[in-house]
């Protein structure tokens, strides 16, 4: 089932055409994706008009379509093809996801935070579905068209629905939490992510904590209890609760005994042996927060350790691969800050078995006026267990000037491009030799790892 008609008239100004004979319809935004039955939303953007390619969205399977009521109605158009007109027809999307949440009314899992967002959501999710019809939303469908985007496509029989919620400006997680209306809600951490446009890392926790805007009133908030800004954080809601996850004894769930190595890490919380397949103690913590969840819906323990056994995560998140000779290839690059930075360096660290270790470090973004300052405070985990340091590109540098004035044994090496610096590291692959990539998203730092693998990106 999709979107009924019932949905769509409550939330139109006004109708035209005959829209009386359709059936639940599927939502889409890109009129190139092939969509049968779909309902056709034209998103007008910053450089586009999604009401200029209606035309191609119903060659694609539109069968109706909301429609701006300030845009004129395309003088060629069928008389009878179904339109819904709205005042913001992004607006409209966002209550049209709201009502479908309703409708189905599963439980909602809402995760936000600086760093490990999308690691949690997958984490949840996969340990849920063991238990729970589950959906999530894929890729990066967070924002304020994407997660509206994946509550539209909200299975009738869906239980669980894990979201994430991203954001860069105070006021945006406000309006997904009040969309999702989460019965838990996760605050992964506070890093420095955005900091460019939040000011502080206050304001960053400021901007997370909307997470609680939408959140039911008998919710539980999950949050990173070793962070002095969530710490003590509390709830308006009247019978919502906190619970608070951490390496700290004063947490509820206090996580500890971490052992790390290239299959996996083993740890405990409040006492009990866990293993995921993942590498990183701040994988860990995510995991620590799934654990949590999973308790909270009601899951048996046992079927919490098995599920955490078996847990499947989206690629570039520390992603294990072996390249020549045998090298252990740790592809982190999806994205970086430098409090993910950090956690990936001290994994890499942890992989005692190798005698090569290789760090390759690209530029981060979106840092603000102290982007200098947070590159070269990275060098602060740069230690003698990393016997290379590759960076790549302007940002990357500072990294390397800074971890010269250590006067570590560590071998540094700066390149400004990925492709400058491929033979150095072929040169470097060995059997006993594991490369770390790790940098943001605008550098594809994947590519490199390809090109080790014998792929076709450099």
């Amino acid at each position: 089932m999709g979107i009924r008609i019932d949905i769509l008239k409550k939330v139109a100004l006004s109708e035209r055409g005959d829209y009386h004979h359709l059936r639940p319809l599927s939502v889409f935004i890109d009129s190139r994706k092939h969509t049968p039955n779909g309902l056709f939303i034209p998103i007008v953007g910053e450089r586009f008009d999604g009401h200029d390619f209606l035309e191609e969205a119903i060659k694609n399977g539109a069968v109706c379509a909301l429609w701006q009521k300030d845009r004129p109605v395309p003088a060629q158009l069928a008389h009878d093809f179904p339109l819904f007109f709205v005042a913001d027809t992004t607006r409209a999307l966002q209550q049209i996801a709201s009502e479908r949440r309703r409708e189905v009314d599963p439980t909602v899992v809402a995760v936000t935070g600086s760093n490990g967002k999308t690691t949690t959501k997958d984490m949840i999710a996969s340990v849920l579905a063991t238990s729970f019809k589950t959906q999530k939303n894929v890729g990066n469908l967070n924002n304020h068209i994407g997660l509206p985007l994946t509550l539209c496509a909200l299975n009738d029989d869906c239980e669980v629905m894990v979201v994430e919620m991203g954001m860069n400006h105070f006021g945006e997680i406000q309006v997904l939490s009040t969309i999702a209306e989460p019965d838990i809600a996760i605050i992964t951490n506070i890093g420095e992510s955005h900091i460019e446009f939040l000011g502080s890392r206050e304001g960053i926790a400021k901007a997370k904590l909307e997470i609680t805007e939408g959140l039911k009133d008998d919710g539980w908030l999950i949050v990173d209890g070793d962070e002095a800004l969530l710490r003590d954080v509390t709830l308006k809601q009247k019978d919502a609760r906190v619970s608070r996850c951490g390496f700290g004894a004063r947490n509820d769930w206090v996580i500890s005994d971490v052992q790390v190595n290239e299959n996996g890490t083993a740890f405990k919380i409040n006492g009990e042996a866990l293993h995921i397949p993942i590498m990183g103690r701040h994988n860990v913590k995510n995991a620590a927060y799934a654990f949590v969840v999973a308790r909270r819906l009601g899951m048996a323990q046992e079927a919490i350790r098995t599920a955490l056994t078996k847990l499947k995560i989206t690629g570039m998140r520390l992603e294990a691969d072996r390249g020549p000779a045998g090298t252990l290839l740790i592809n982190d690059a999806y994205n970086a800050s430098p409090t993910s930075m950090k956690a990936a360096l001290e994994t890499l660290s942890a992989l005692t078995r190798y005698k090569r270790k290789v760090a390759v470090l690209g530029d981060m973004y979106e840092l603000g006026h102290e982007e200098k300052v947070m590159h070269e405070q990275v060098a602060d985990h740069i230690t003698d267990h990393i016997t290379h340091l590759v960076t790549i590109g302007n940002k990357g540098e500072w990294i390397a000037e800074a971890a010269r004035q250590k006067s570590l044994a560590t071998d540094i090496r700066s390149f400004k491009t990925k492709e400058e610096a491929l033979p150095y590291l072929q040169a470097l692959a060995t059997s006993d030799t594991v490369m770390l990539f790790k940098a943001s998203r605008r550098a594809e730092l994947e590519t490199l790892v390809a090109s080790l693998k014998g792929g076709n990106g450099s």
